[in-house]
Formats: structure tokens, C-alpha cells, sequence
């Protein structure tokens, strides 16, 4: 039978609860001393048989070690470094990506690791406009999906073949990918990336469990930092404004169904899938999508993805409407 486990900071909530200390002044009181630091989160996981069957004393060591420091770093600019670091610790990743997406402004790239070391190269490009159309972006926002995420579970019917996997993710070098979806107030949330690169191969399931079962602990600590920094309510919802482009991208040039074939492209479907979606044959589908790429006068659907970020370059001045009226 699987045991419910929480993991350090919930248990930390349940003493900071009980004494009716907010939870960083009792992580404050408990760090002072370094060494004690580990002491006592080792401790508090055993006696409190705080442990999935996944994890190793070893494991509990290593992640309290972990944990202590992350919390040194607690609302420092140092956090997301060490954040990255301490995951890769616990399971081997070349490619760290930590994104921060507000509803009041385009996505902040927290952390990302060196092109030169392995990472994704592509990052500057995504965070302009091709997040709107990525699986995990997706799965956050619509289907309000949170907690620890394989890509390999959400990845669409046929996306390697789809010209948005050989323009974005192909072209980052990422052969397999995990990571956290983190909810934080007014609509934000967090979303790191753990991937691997080059000669490394796919995470096993015993690497995908451990990361799977530290989840309570990565919200813990990650709300507790990033809720330091709230976003203004008062602001423009930036990411609402791209959404609203996207769904009104081509709307000024195109036909509605042809609107509807571009839309599916865009979001990773196959010819195939398309005509699946939109109950018509693949030969009706290729018929839209030639007529669209003439009238948005481009070749191909690397154009395409071009295009659609292109015209959302600026979208701090966007109101509604097709965002090609102003850009074509």
C-alpha cells in the first residue's frame, strides 16, 4: 500500500501551524546553525517515517542537505541557481530551464543553463511568443494540469513530425524532459524544466519517480520564494492580450475554416490530426492550409511559426482583433 508521505516543508507547515509561527520565521529559528539544519530535517523525516518506498536514507540525507540549502537562498537572486542545482544533484540534467510566467507581463526566464554547456539555445525565441503553443504551457493553462509532469504523458498524437517539434524542440537538443508546474497567486505560475541533452540517455523511472516524489517539497519551496515578489494585480494581463492574439491570429486574411487549420498547425497537429479535429478528409486539409499559406504569403510552416511570433512582438501595444492587421 503507498504511503501518503509530505515531504519537509509540509511538515514544517504543520509545526509552524502549531506554534502560530509564519513558516520562514520557524525555517529562520531551525537554520541558524548549518549543521543543525540537517540534523534536524533528517530527523523529522525518519522519526516521522516521512519516506516513500523510493527513498533511500541516502536519498533523505542527500535531499535534506538539499533543502537546507535552498532555504539559505530563500528570496535571494541566488535561489533558482541553486534550485537548478540541487536537482541536478539528485538526478543527472545538462539542461535546467526555470520560467516564471506572470499573467501582467511576457514569461521571465529565472534560470537557464549555458548553451555552451548543453543547454537549450532557442530559449529568447520562446519566451517571446512560441511558449503560447508549447505542451507544457498548454496543459498548465487549459487543463489546469500542476505537480510533476513527463513530457512524454502530454506530448500530442504524431508531435515529432510536426513542424513545431523540428522548429522549437528539436532544435533545442532536448532527447528526454521532465519537471514542475507550480501554482503561485493571481494566475502565475512557475514551470521548470529538467532536461537532458547530447550522449545523456532518457531519465529511468526510478529518476522520474524520485523527482515525482520530492513535488510537495518543490511547491513548498518554490512558493516560498516566488511569493515574496507578487505580481500588481492593477496590471495589463499580458499574457491574456498573447492568447487573445493567437486565438484571433489570421482572422482579417483568412476563412474560418481556414483560421482553424492554421490554429491546429500552429498548436502541433499533423495533417492528419487536423482532419481528425475538424471531421473533414486530409485532402480538404491540405486544400485550406495552401490557400492560407498563399494569402499569409508563406512556404512553409517553419514560416508559419515565424510569422505568428513575429506579429506578436508587439503585443504591449496590442488591443484586439488579428494581430497581422498591423503587422502585414
Amino acid at each position: 500500500m503507498k504511503n501518503k508521505v509530505p515531504t519537509i516543508l509540509n511538515l514544517m507547515g504543520i509545526y509552524s501551524s502549531i506554534m502560530n509561527y509564519p513558516i520562514h520565521i520557524l525555517i529562520n529559528f531551525t537554520y541558524t546553525i548549518v549543521f543543525m539544519t540537517r540534523v534536524f530535517i533528517v530527523t523529522v523525516i525518519v522519526n516521522l517515517n516521512l519516506i516513500k518506498s523510493i527513498l533511500t536514507m541516502s536519498h533523505v540525507a542527500q535531499i535534506a542537505d538539499i533543502t537546507a540549502n535552498w532555504i539559505d537562498d530563500l528570496s535571494t537572486s541566488d535561489f533558482p541557481q541553486k534550485l537548478a542545482s540541487g536537482i541536478k544533484q539528485l538526478v543527472e540534467s545538462n539542461d535546467v530551464t526555470i520560467i516564471l510566467f506572470r499573467s501582467s507581463a511576457l514569461p521571465t526566464l529565472e534560470y537557464f543553463d549555458d548553451p555552451m554547456k548543453g543547454g537549450s539555445n532557442n530559449i529568447d525565441l520562446f519566451v517571446k511568443g512560441a511558449f503560447l503553443i508549447d505542451p507544457f504551457y498548454l496543459v498548465a493553462t487549459q487543463k489546469q494540469q500542476r505537480g510533476f509532469v513527463h513530457f512524454k504523458t502530454i506530448m500530442p498524437s504524431g508531435f515529432k513530425q510536426t513542424e513545431y517539434y523540428r522548429t522549437w524542440y528539436a532544435n533545442s537538443g532536448l532527447k528526454d524532459e521532465c519537471g514542475y508546474l507550480i501554482t503561485l497567486p493571481n494566475d502565475d505560475f512557475i514551470n521548470i524544466s529538467v532536461g537532458r541533452t547530447g550522449e545523456l540517455k532518457n531519465f529511468s523511472k526510478k529518476e522520474l519517480a524520485l523527482l515525482e516524489d520530492i513535488t510537495p517539497l518543490i511547491e513548498k519551496i518554490c512558493q516560498q520564494h516566488w511569493n515574496q515578489t507578487e505580481s500588481d494585480e492593477q496590471s495589463p494581463n499580458i499574457r491574456a492580450r498573447m492568447q487573445h492574439a493567437l486565438d484571433h491570429f489570421g482572422a482579417s486574411l483568412l476563412t474560418q475554416r481556414e483560421k482553424q487549420v492554421v490554429h491546429l498547425i500552429l498548436h502541433g497537429h499533423t495533417t492528419k490530426t487536423v482532419s481528425e479535429e475538424l471531421n473533414i478528409v486530409v485532402e480538404t486539409v491540405k486544400l485550406h492550409r495552401k490557400h492560407a499559406y498563399a494569402k499569409l504569403d508563406i512556404n512553409s510552416q517553419s514560416e508559419l511559426f515565424y510569422l505568428f511570433i513575429d506579429s506578436l512582438m508587439s503585443v504591449e501595444e496590442y488591443v484586439e482583433g488579428d494581430p497581422l492587421s498591423n503587422y502585414m
